[in-house]
């Protein structure tokens, strides 16, 4: 986002270890080299010291480092908590997928405890208002569950760190999705959380939820930090039309991949993997944009996982090509607004890509303003969107259990599909008169009501047994968790042999 061309007398760089990043590595290499400043601080781990030390050299800066000491102190205890009974006022939980934010908070409220949620996909809005929930004396909930995503940019009064699990889904060099333990670096990131100078706890602890990851999280913690020994590159736009002049023909993403496969760089750099990058330019391939426009639309920042944003992008570019202005009206028509308050966690998520979409809309209008000309109105709803979502986030349990017991009406669904209709080969009761109501002419169509609703009526189901349905399918996602925890320390047992 920084500007390359605004002068400045003084710029700060925050978390400048990222520059080794396989993914986004480019964009802090932009900024260290790139901004026209008098002077530039950079914030991070001692680990970038060397690099930025030897690039400065290549370009004449000067370099002063300051080391700073943490003010309080961090330590590992020699037990995990094993059990959600044994939480204490400042904890937080924290957890690398979404499923087991959902899981873990659930059970914490199951024992009448409240906790603040905080990951990576949430407007910045909601977290700061999660943060500020758990930060407040006064406010009852005081355990905080949340991912790597508290890492940065948040201030959280935190006293016991505890890893849910230490390993973590990324993406290497070449895009390839792996499953590993967590760095010394991100371990650090996290665990230093606990027991801030600012916070009111004047000592941090860490440990982790089973017994078995604790000596592996000792490990890790003891671990140097290694240097980091280049700098993440991404062909410029520049660059890609110079060698478009020379392949006329080829698409975008052939542009990009023929480049960096012929791209020789030094020791103090390496190319980004490129395949976000690739998969845009696949996907709006087909509409006709100049190629400075072209590039700009496939360097936008999105979640490619997300269907409603991938779609809404492709939308943007079509409208774009035809030289229409995407007004405040068109968005507004597009994402459906106003949006209704999240029932389900499913409807939650589906409003944090409709705030992804906005982000996207505003991305674009710094690029583009006559095209994207209703920033300041696109703004506004996004703020009116944070506090609906703040609002689903701060109820999320509830959330949860409609999402749960949607799912068990499915499972009964399912299951009585499969059993021919009833178990133990029981024939299928006719219909029942419930007294009070009319029967329907034979060839009249029933009314479309909700499963459960229907099963209710018929007096094939009370609510005792929507409850025990409800327990055995929590049961049973239960022992699906318990089985991941067995296959993740597999992965663990595999990685210790491997190192």
């Amino acid at each position: 986002m920084c500007s390359v061309n605004t002068p400045y007398e003084v710029a700060v760089i925050d978390e400048i270890q990222m520059i080794r990043d396989p993914g986004r590595g480019w964009a802090w290499t932009r900024a260290l080299l790139g901004i026209c400043a008098q002077e530039i601080h950079l914030c991070g781990e001692a680990a970038a010291i060397n690099l930025v030390t030897e690039l400065m050299y290549t370009t004449g800066e000067e370099v002063e480092v300051r080391n700073y000491e943490r003010l309080t102190s961090l330590k590992v205890l020699d037990n995990a908590l094993q059990s959600l009974n044994n939480l204490r006022p400042g904890d937080c939980i924290v957890c690398f997928n979404k499923n087991d934010i959902f899981s873990v908070s659930r059970q914490i409220e199951a024992r009448g405890l409240e906790c603040a949620v905080i990951y990576g996909s949430l407007p910045p809005g909601t977290k700061i208002a999660q943060a500020n929930k758990f930060n407040d004396p006064d406010d009852q909930c005081k355990i905080l569950v949340a991912t790597d995503a508290i890492g940065m940019g948040l201030n959280l009064s935190i006293k016991r760190i505890i890893f849910n699990s230490l390993v973590k889904p990324s993406v290497n060099e070449k895009g390839e999705k792996e499953i590993d333990t967590i760095s010394t670096s991100q371990a650090l990131q996290i665990a230093g959380r606990a027991g801030r100078f600012s916070s009111m706890f004047k000592e941090g602890e860490v440990t982790t939820m089973v017994q078995e990851d604790l000596p592996l999280l000792k490990e890790i913690l003891d671990k140097p930090v290694h240097a980091i020994q280049a700098a993440g590159l991404h062909p410029t736009a520049e660059q890609i039309e110079m060698f478009a002049y020379h392949l006329p023909d080829a698409t975008l993403a052939n542009l990009v991949d023929i480049f960096v496969s012929l791209s020789q760089v030094d020791g103090h750099y390496f190319v980004c993997n490129i395949e976000d990058f690739k998969f845009v330019a696949d996907m709006i391939q087909h509409i006709p944009l100049n190629l400075r426009s072209r590039y700009v639309f496939c360097t936008a920042p999105i979640n490619r996982n997300l269907p409603f944003v991938c779609t809404s992008l492709l939308k943007f570019a079509r409208q774009f090509s035809r030289n229409e202005p995407l007004t405040f009206q068109w968005i507004c028509k597009h994402v459906t607004w106003p949006v209704s308050p999240p029932k389900t966690i499913k409807d939650l998520m589906h409003l944090e890509a409709v705030h992804d979409v906005l982000d996207l809309y505003l991305w674009l209008s710094y690029r583009f303003m006559d095209m994207f000309p209703d920033a300041a109105l696109v703004r506004a709803i996004q703020r009116e969107l944070d506090a609906i979502i703040q609002t689903g986030v701060h109820s999320i349990t509830k959330l949860i259990r409609a999402s749960e017991s949607r799912t068990a009406l499915q499972i009964l669904d399912e299951t009585s599909k499969d059993s021919g209709g009833f178990p133990d080969g029981a024939p299928t009761p006719g219909p029942r008169r419930i007294r009070g109501t009319k029967s329907l002419p034979a060839n009249a169509e029933p009314q479309k009501a909700s499963l459960t609703s229907r099963l209710v009526q018929d007096g094939l189901l009370t609510p005792d047994m929507l409850k025990q349905l409800e327990k055995e399918w929590m049961s049973r996602h239960q022992s699906r968790g318990n089985q991941t925890r067995l296959n993740e320390l597999d992965i663990l047992k595999k990685n210790r042999k491997k190192k």
